[in-house]
């Protein structure tokens, strides 16, 4: 398959890689403190903090991207001051993909991470706190490598919802060949254009690819993650 892609469709693939990674990466901390506070913090609006967490999720993507466009945007409430003062304009570039991305991820990212938090067994944590250890320590020796196997799902889940994101991209960041054009996009246009069911074919076994790749390597990831994490508590 690779040996018949055009120079447009490589460039297509390494665009779309790149975005998901960096929306993956961006959004996976954000993800894990989200659903930290969610799993294990008590406080006024949790109720609506996870309503607005998961709200990508029930939403049609295109008013996602429309409300990204309007915050983000050269007079929206976080673009305009951004343009104003530094000249930095994010919609309708790569930028604005990775956010659209990580955005439409965010949802899935921070369920994972919190069903890997709330299977921990606190017992764990409060007989390192009975030994002198600060919470700070427990966190980062205790809670944390145990949720290991939690971020890796989440960061599979994101990053091949980020690869496969369509209706926020093509509203906030547009359709701009080599600048926002991923492999959805690109399979949106090959599908506009006569005859260009063939490269819209080679797209989506691309996507395919991608998808089924990024879930192999979780799944080696987290198999040598569980088997560290068992031969450490021997």
């Amino acid at each position: 398959m690779f040996a018949y892609l055009s120079l447009e469709e490589w460039i297509v693939l390494g665009l779309s890689l790149r975005v998901a990674a960096a929306a993956t990466i961006i959004a996976l901390p954000l993800a894990f403190g989200a659903a930290w506070a969610l799993a294990r913090k008590r406080f006024p609006g949790k109720a609506f903090l996870k309503g607005l967490i998961h709200l990508p999720l029930v939403l049609p993507p295109v008013v996602v991207g429309y409300l990204l466009l309007l915050a983000f945007g050269r007079r929206g409430l976080i673009g305009g001051p951004l343009y104003e003062a530094f000249g930095i304009s994010i919609a309708f570039t790569t930028t604005a993909a990775a956010i659209a991305a990580g955005v439409m991820a965010f949802p899935l990212m921070v369920r994972a991470c919190r069903l890997s938090i709330e299977a921990l067994d606190a017992r764990l944590e409060e007989a390192a706190l009975t030994l002198g250890a600060s919470r700070t320590r427990v966190f980062w020796s205790v809670s944390a490598p145990l949720c290991l196997p939690g971020l890796l799902t989440a960061a599979t889940l994101g990053f091949a919802r980020a690869l496969g994101e369509f209706g926020a991209t093509i509203v906030f960041a547009a359709n701009i060949p080599g600048e926002t054009r991923t492999l959805p996009l690109a399979i949106y246009s090959a599908l506009q254009q006569p005859g260009g069911e063939s490269a819209a074919a080679r797209l989506v076994g691309l996507s395919v690819l991608a998808a089924l790749g990024a879930l192999a390597a979780s799944e080696l990831l987290e198999r040598r993650t569980r088997r560290r994490l068992r031969g450490d508590a021997a």
